[in-house]
């Protein structure tokens, strides 16, 4: 631009036609600038002259024009953001041709489907979420705007529809609901926990849970209470914010001191220099803002300069040669106005612009296109890196010269605004702590799910996503617990060293965990498990050079090091530490170890906190001392709940009781190695100081006297004096260590000291009531200092050092010679060796006999222990199994081998392992659900046991093999069970509705009711043998009882008992454990009396067992060779009989089983497959064995090769394997999603299968091999499929908007509906090859066809049942109370028969051979194998040569006869064309295929035997089905309307729980099925109508074309064909029709001659699924009649 000199009278100038005049400024100066600036959207006049009345704008070829005369990017354009700002950039815009999985945006843009109506404006015009307004679920109220919130949040008082419609029309007078004892009432009548209650927060909304807290409990240490009851951070105390609600911390404050760079406000806070004077009243009194210059001058916009005189003008004025301001500050040489020379313009070199000039203040200005900047030197332009600053993308951005381009990360889309992105997958959870529970919520959900409750205050919250956990901090607990997403495994992550842990982190990418915590002014890491914990504002110890002080505190254990001046306390990282009591080290390997009095455990772990384990965690009830021999590591502790001194290795093993006797609340410890002694302290009745050898020996009291509650003991090893602490004497004392010399060293100012310790020439104590840890001179008393204080529950303390005495011990040297325990020993050797607890020490004084021979064994839910009888004083010791038990009920023993077994409820196990806990083996792992009673039969060596779940006795050997059902009728819930082996009987418990007790043979045989009155619970069991009597106790009644063999002679022998359950005997004692008192108990077993407490405070006991291993067994009945059988040999009262293992039949010969049975169901429920017997009548489920089985859906069997075919959607696999579970393979392993249908084709050796998740069907070899896609057009989820292989037939259901039965040939061509309406999810499917019918089932997994009967699995009843396949009654039950039941068959002999031409030799095919209605083809593999393919039968073409051609397909040139099916391809040709078009050539080759050789085969394999094997089988089916309609014409179907809920699957792939089943009870449609009458013997002749409940629809298989329509056109006729055989069922849409062995005029025929007692069939459409009736293709054209065709 360049100025021209103007008049002022005269302000027109002219520029010239290549450039624009500016208006005439104040001066008379005009301004010219290129013609083409005009209307481009920036001021280049100044005073936007160049831009008025502009309508559209002038831009850079590079930009696009807006309406508005903005100028954007062209990029920008039509990308469905509105960057000019009035939408002119989106309009006009090109319509794009979204996807089928895409919604059409009004703005033309494409999104993803699934984002339609999810809340989010991805359209950028909001255009997809113009929803319908969306149904509110019951537990909902609707705005009026459309959207849903939470149903009790209508009319409570806040505000919660956007329109606040939910608080509009509410009753003047609402009766407040009254709220519980744990509940506080707000002022507006709502109730909230009382918990929140005056915690500071407006948890009401009215304040109202606030007011009155001035009574309401005090605040914890470090805090301080505001008036109104409020607890805030001690250090916020007049720290000049008022951070209580009513300011009163910042009351009677003293004045405080600022700082330089702080201003005193006259309140006495302190704030900011630089906020004083600045307009804004930070000190809340205005006193910052008082005396201020300039006060209240104006404030000029960002484009107006600000006059000295305060002044506003604009900033074009600024330099203009007029006093614009009246003090000539616009003018002033402090603003920098450059003379106007008028050689510097914008129309010379642009101004020496790079891109763009304009004139301001008189002056060139340079400035840039939109993606640049302006340069320092201001006149050139650089590109705008857009990626490096904030809000251009949202995720990824690339920059490029003058422009950018966003991208998303993976797991991200763009969305159409080409800036933001949106996540894909599921829908994101939100996240919230709500102090005692933690809650999630989807977005656009007004109702939130509750994740994890009853929490004490959570605070904290984070999450780890791809771990699928959720942690948060707890600061009531002072601890930080994780965990699943799913509410599930909920574990303490860190539980000590924590006071106040308010902040928590997770770092998902290295998998670390970080808090802070306001307690310990700590920021901390850790692993996502809580190991490896480090405090980052402080550094890791190096390991001490001398020693430090090691004291607990309950919740964790501190160290104190005297290398350091300042003596802080650092926590030792350890876990799970609740209530530490007692201390000691070991500074050989570095160790601490510590009782805690809340998990009665104790554990060490090294002085740095790694390596943490718990040494002993059974049998301890109160552990309060410990002590460390560290001269043969042995552990010493005291326990005061079972008043016992033990000791064992350091690592917990070899543990016994040294004193059990005369000990009263027994409480510190401490051993002197050097003498052989160990002392401890005694609070009970009598205090007391004992000492005794460290093996018991030589026990006695050193001090008695003035004594109340001896704590701490220390050994001064130096001057042997013995130190003691007494809490009740208020005093610490010392005495000679024979209890001599006592002498008080302090006796006063000492509240309750605890804990007690020496190290040098000072004595060191922890007190309660001062909360402190103090030390004196240990031989003065005096010279007292505190090393720390302020310090809440302080327990035991210990200096850790490297000088403990060293000690010479003949345990050094062999272990003394003992074999197990070598105990120092006052006595004269210096030691003595001991045995574990139960074990007796044997003569020669160093050996431990091998095991207990006499002892009880119970167990106690999540462990088993022994009791020994041998010894003088009852101890229970756990037996060192290591298995994690969880509900261990029932426990036998086997006394010949020494193994104990037991079973689990919880794990569905019976275990056994030997005594000493080793060779621990499952036994019995599958079909167990609550095995109450477990009897061993040592002499017959077999396992007996009850199952409350199942109602079932059953039997095995030791092993768990030759498994069978001896009682399964009748049972109502049996319990225990015991055996009499040398009287063949067994005797059991039930706790049924009528609660008896009962006898059999141990085969089962002679069952007998013995007691069936004044039963309640009967729990425990057990025989007397010596006595011939039965004992059991009774739970209900508070008995134990007593009678003969019988069950005659009946009589109490103790009474009451609280809860007795387990129940045993041994010579003359009955032992028995009871629920209430935690106890085991004994008395006599003739009389009752003499009751004694055997073992206390055991929670948990369940079944018990006494044994003694030095009894005889027994004669065995079944002698050496067990009695002959071939399996299973079982005693009963008369001898012996012989038996076979559950579903298989014993052979006529009595001895001898058959090796499997011949008949049986095979099913599929998630986890396992399973078999069930139809040969015998206990239909008992038997596990097969299979390895690795996830998610299994579909399965088949084949019986050539035996073995059964499965589909597992979680592995996405289909597998085969034996029935034995053995030679399991992986068939297809690749390329597939959900694979829901699977069929053997048993005669071409095919498999068949459906994927919902790829909407095909696939086919291959039984190997996997040669895998091809036969159908993947018009699939919509289909799911179970069926093959027909003498008929050449493919059925297959479908699942999708329009619900359908199909059908096909093998090769899946001539594919054809045969039921599309009427149908709501068709599961199951199955083939009556007897009658040629289907059936499948809808809205229930699949079923089965077998003899008369139907099959099939059922989600809702979790049960397998079974109805006559001809009546559709008497349905049964055949297996209850299984989870996750899916796919079901039958195998047997008579189901795979037949054959086809693809039975012999393959058909002459290479690859694959489909047989169809009337002849087959050979197929190709979708990917060509190593094997040269051929399309005609009997040809193998020779291998490709190495050419220029393809080498991809070794199938035959083009001119070869081909008869081929693809999923894109169908070609067919008669033999008799493809003879026509042989050349001599390719005849010569032997390329030809004639029409009388359809499949060639090897010599001497013709097929003209099948095809009349075929044709007889054909004629006499047409017998056999004409016999049947004669024999059941006279027959009359009734129909029943049972009410039946809709099953509804949450997620129809099958991939998750059965659990997500829910029932809908939704209207019944409309009847469209065919109604047959019964007609009735009355002279009114009247109808009656029952409706038949079939299990699924019943078609024929006829290929023809008119079977359907004449169905429709049928009218009254005599017979009772389609009474008996043609029937619709009206809940699960139900279609039977039969006749398909006839053919079609012989059917017609018949339908002529008879007269039917049917009512003319009535159809329509479901309102769901419009549409015509499907074509079953009955053609009235007779068929032709060949060999091949039949």
């Amino acid at each position: 631009s360049f100025l021209c000199p103007g008049l002022a009278s005269s302000p027109e100038c002219a520029c010239g036609r290549s450039h624009f005049t500016c208006a005439v400024s104040a001066l008379g100066e005009c301004t010219c600038i290129p013609a083409q600036w005009q209307c481009d959207g920036d001021n280049d006049c100044g005073d936007h002259s160049d831009e008025d009345g502009c309508m559209l704008p002038t831009c850079s070829p590079l930009d696009f024009h807006c309406d508005n005369g903005k100028c954007i990017r062209r990029s920008w354009v039509c990308d469905g953001d509105n960057d000019c700002e009035d939408d002119s950039d989106e309009q006009d815009c090109p319509p794009r041709e979204c996807e089928e999985d895409e919604f059409p945006c009004q703005n033309g843009y494409c999104i993803r489907s699934l984002w339609h109506c999810d809340g989010d404006n991805d359209c950028g015009d909001n255009s997809d979420e113009q929803c319908d307004m969306r149904k509110c679920s019951d537990k909902e109220f609707r705005c009026s705007d459309g959207s849903c919130i939470a149903e009790h949040w209508y009319c409570d008082g806040d505000t919660d529809c956007k329109d606040g419609s939910d608080e509009e029309s509410c009753p003047s007078a609402v009766p407040a609901p009254p709220c519980n004892l744990e509940e506080f009432q707000c002022a507006y009548g709502r109730c909230i926990l009382d918990i929140y209650h005056c915690d500071g927060d407006d948890d009401c909304g009215d304040w109202s849970d606030e007011s009155d807290c001035s009574s309401h409990q005090p605040c914890r240490s470090g805090e301080f209470m505001c008036d109104s009851g409020l607890c805030i951070n001690a250090g916020w105390r007049c720290d000049g914010d008022a951070d209580c609600d009513d300011q009163s911390d910042e009351r009677n404050c003293t004045t405080s001191m600022c700082t330089a760079e702080q201003f005193r406000c006259r309140s006495g806070r302190c704030v900011r220099l630089s906020w004083r004077c600045d307009g804004e009243d930070d000190c809340a009194d205005n006193s910052d803002e008082e005396n201020c210059e300039n006060t209240g001058s104006p404030q000029c916009a960002s484009d107006q300069f600000l006059c000295w005189n305060g002044r506003c003008i604009g900033q074009r004025k600024l330099c203009n040669g007029v006093n614009d301001c009246g003090d000539n500050s616009d003018e002033s040489p402090q603003q920098n106005c450059r003379p106007r020379t008028g050689e510097e313009n914008c129309n010379v070199n642009n101004g020496g612009c790079a891109q763009k000039c304009q004139m301001v203040r008189g002056a060139v200005q340079c400035t840039c296109h939109t993606g640049y900047r302006l340069t320092e030197d201001g006149h050139t332009c650089q590109d705008v890196n857009e990626c490096a600053e904030e809000g251009y993308c949202s995720q990824g951005c690339t920059n490029s010269e003058g422009a950018f381009q966003c991208w998303c990360e993976t797991g991200y889309e763009l969305r159409p605004d080409r800036r933001s992105c949106k996540a894909l997958g599921p829908e994101p959870v939100l996240l919230f702590a709500n102090r005692i529970d933690i809650r999630q919520v989807l977005p656009h959900r007004s109702e939130y799910t509750l994740l994890l409750n009853n929490l004490e205050n959570a605070i904290a919250l984070d999450f780890h996503h791809r771990r699928e956990l959720v942690f948060w901090s707890d600061v009531t607990l002072d601890r930080i617990l994780r965990a699943n997403l799913n509410g599930s495994n909920v574990e303490e992550v860190v539980s000590t060293g924590l006071e106040s842990p308010g902040g928590l982190a997770v770092d998902w990418v290295h998998d670390k965990l970080y808090w802070t915590d306001s307690g310990t002014s700590r920021i901390e890491v850790a692993n996502l498990d809580g190991a490896h914990r480090k405090v980052l504002l402080w550094q890791n110890l190096e390991k001490p050079r001398a020693i430090f002080l090691l004291f607990a505190r309950r919740m964790d254990i501190r160290r104190i090091s005297f290398d350091t001046e300042d003596l802080s306390d650092d926590v030792i990282p350890l876990a799970d530490v609740r209530s530490a009591v007692a201390l000691d080290w070991d500074s050989r390997d570095d160790h601490v170890y510590w009782t805690d009095v809340s998990t009665d455990t104790i554990s060490r772990a090294k002085w740095d906190g790694t390596g943490q384990e718990v040494v002993v965690d059974t049998s301890l009830e109160s552990p309060a001392g410990l002590a460390i021999d560290w001269v043969t590591n042995k552990l010493y502790w005291t326990d005061a709940g079972t008043d016992r001194i033990e000791v064992a290795n350091t690592d917990g093993s070899m543990r016994t009781v040294l004193i059990w006797e005369n000990l009263d609340r027994p409480r510190d410890i401490v051993v002197e190695p050097m003498g052989g002694y160990m002392y401890w302290t005694d609070w009970g009745a009598s205090p007391k100081i004992e000492r005794a050898g460290m093996d018991a020996s030589g026990r006695q009291v050193i001090i008695s006297s003035n004594l109340t509650w001896p704590n701490g003991l220390a050994i001064d090893y130096g001057s042997q004096r013995l130190y003691w602490a007494d809490a009740g004497m208020k005093t610490i004392e010392f005495a000679g260590l024979d209890g001599s010399k006592r002498k008080v060293l302090i006796g006063s100012q000492l509240p309750h000291p605890f804990g007690l310790t020496l190290y040098g020439e000072r004595i060191y104590w922890t007190d309660w009531q001062t909360k402190s840890i103090q030390s004196a001179d240990r031989l003065t008393g005096l010279d007292r200092e505190t090393l720390q204080e302020n310090l809440e529950n302080l327990m035991d303390i210990h200096v850790f050092h490297r000088r403990r005495p060293p000690v010479s011990t003949p345990c050094a040297m062999e272990n003394g010679g003992c074999s197990h325990l070598c105990l120092r020993s006052p006595n004269p050797s210096g030691f003595s060796c001991t045995c574990p607890t139960g074990i007796n020490l044997l003569p020669d004084g160093k050996t431990c006999s091998p095991g207990m021979n006499s002892f009880l064994i119970f167990a106690r839910r999540i462990d088993i222990r022994m009791v020994s009888l041998d010894i003088p004083y009852f101890a229970d010791v756990v037996v060192p199994i290591n298995i994690t038990m969880k509900n261990t009920i029932a426990i036998g023993v086997d006394p010949q081998e020494g193994k104990v077994y037991w079973s689990d409820s919880t794990l569905h196990r019976i275990s056994r392992a030997n005594l000493d806990g080793s060779q621990h083996e499952d036994i019995i792992t599958t079909g167990l659900q609550t095995t109450d009673g477990l009897a061993v039969d040592a002499i017959g060596r077999k396992v007996y046991w009850t199952d409350t779940g199942t109602n079932r006795i059953e039997v095995g050997h030791l092993d768990g093999s030759m498994r069978k059902v001896l009682v399964w009728q009748n049972l109502d819930s049996p319990r225990a069970i015991v055996l009499y082996h040398e009287m063949g009987f067994m005797y059991w418990t039930d706790w049924g509705e009528n609660a008896k007790l009962e006898r059999s043979g141990m085969d089962g045989s002679d069952r007998t009711v013995l007691i069936s009155n004044n039963l309640g619970w009967p729990n425990g069991l057990t025989v007397d043998k010596a006595s011939s009597q039965l004992l059991w106790a009774d739970a209900h009644t508070e008995r134990i009882e007593a009678a003969d063999m019988n069950g005659a002679n009946r009589h109490t022998l103790v009474s009451p008992v609280q809860h007795p359950y387990g129940l045993t005997l041994l010579d003359s004692y009955i032992y028995w454990t009871d629920w209430q008192t935690r106890s085991i108990h004994r008395a006599d077993k003739g009389t009752g009396s003499n009751v004694i407490l055997v073992r206390s405070n055991l929670p948990g006991l369940m079944d018990i067992q006494a044994v003694d291993r030095a009894q005889p067994l027994g004669f065995n009945k079944c002698g050496s060779r067990n009695g002959g059988c071939s399996h299973l040999c079982l005693p009963r009262p008369s001898g012996f009989s012989c038996a076979c293992p559950t579903g298989i039949q014993l052979k006529g010969d009595g001895k001898t089983c058959d090796p499997s049975p011949e008949t049986y169901l095979l099913f599929s429920s998630r986890g396992s497959i399973r078999r069930i017997s139809l040969d015998t009548s206990d239909h008992t489920d038997v596990h097969v064995p299979v390895p690795e089985l996830n998610n299994v859906i579909s399965l088949d069997y084949d019986s050539v090769d035996g073995k059964v075919y499965y589909t597992d959607v979680f592995l996405d696999v289909i597998r085969r394997a034996d029935l034995n579970g053995s030679n399991m393979e992986t068939v297809i392993g690749r390329g597939l999603k959900t694979t829901d249908g699977l069929a053997v084709d048993w005669v071409a050796r095919n498999l068949y299968w459906t994927d919902t998740g790829r909407n095909t069907i696939e086919a291959s070899r039984l190997d996997g091999s040669c895998r091809k896609v036969l159908i993947n057009n018009s699939l919509d989820e289909p799911r179970a499929i069926a093959v027909f292989p003498r008929k050449g037939y493919l059925f297959w259901t479908d699942w999708g908007h329009i619900a359908k039965i199909e059908r096909a040939n093998l090769d899946g061509s001539e594919r054809k509906v045969l039921i599309n309406t009427d149908l709501g999810w068709p599961n199951g499917l199955t083939l009556d090859y007897d009658t040629r019918r289907w059936e499948s089932c809808t809205k229930q997994p699949p079923g089965d066809l077998q003899d008369r009967w139907i099959y099939w699995t059922d989600w809702q009843t979790k049960s397998i049942q079974r109805v006559d396949k001809y009546s559709g009654r008497n349905k049964e039950t055949v297996l209850a109370n299984v989870e996750g039941l899916m796919d079901i068959i039958v195998v047997s002999p008579q189901r795979q028969t037949g054959t086809n031409a693809c039975g012999v030799n393959n058909g002459g095919c290479t690859h694959l051979c489909f047989a169809r209605a009337s002849d087959f083809v050979c197929a190709c593999p979708d990917e060509p194998d190593s094997q040269p393919c051929s399309l005609v039968p009997g040809l193998v073409p020779p291998a490709p040569r190495s050419t220029g051609m393809s080498e991809k397909s070794p199938v035959l040139p083009n001119t070869l006869p081909t008869t081929l099916h693809s999923s894109t391809t169908r070609t067919r040709m008669s033999l008799e064309e493809v003879e026509g078009r042989c050349s001599e050539r390719d005849a010569r080759l032997g390329l030809c295929a004639h029409s009388n050789e359809a499949v060639p085969a090897a010599p001497g394999e013709g097929l003209h035997i099948s095809y009349a094997i075929g044709g007889l089988l054909s004629i006499l089916l047409i017998l056999v089905v004409i016999a049947a309609l004669m024999l059941y014409r006279h027959k009359k179907s009734k129909f029943t309307d049972p009410g039946m809920g809709n099953l509804t699957y949450s997620n129809p792939s099958y991939r998750t729980s059965t659990q997500e089943v829910k029932i809908e009870a939704i209207p019944k449609p409309a009847m469209y099925n065919q109604l047959c009458y019964k007609k009735e013997g009355g002279p009114d002749h009247n109808y009656t109508k029952e409706k038949i409940k079939i299990v699924e629809g019943i078609c024929l298989l006829s290929g023809d074309d008119a079977e359907w329509d004449d169905l429709k056109q049928l009218r009254s006729s005599r017979g009772g064909l389609l009474r008996d055989h043609v029937c619709m069922k009206t809940d699960t849409v139900s279609i039977q029709a039969s006749s398909g062995s006839l053919d079609d005029t012989e059917t017609e025929q018949l339908l002529q001659e008879e007269q039917s007692e049917c009512s003319s069939v009535h159809t329509a459409a479901t309102p769901e699924r419009r549409g015509s009736l499907p074509d079953t293709g009955w053609k009235h054209e007779r068929k032709l009649s060949s060999e091949s065709q039949v």
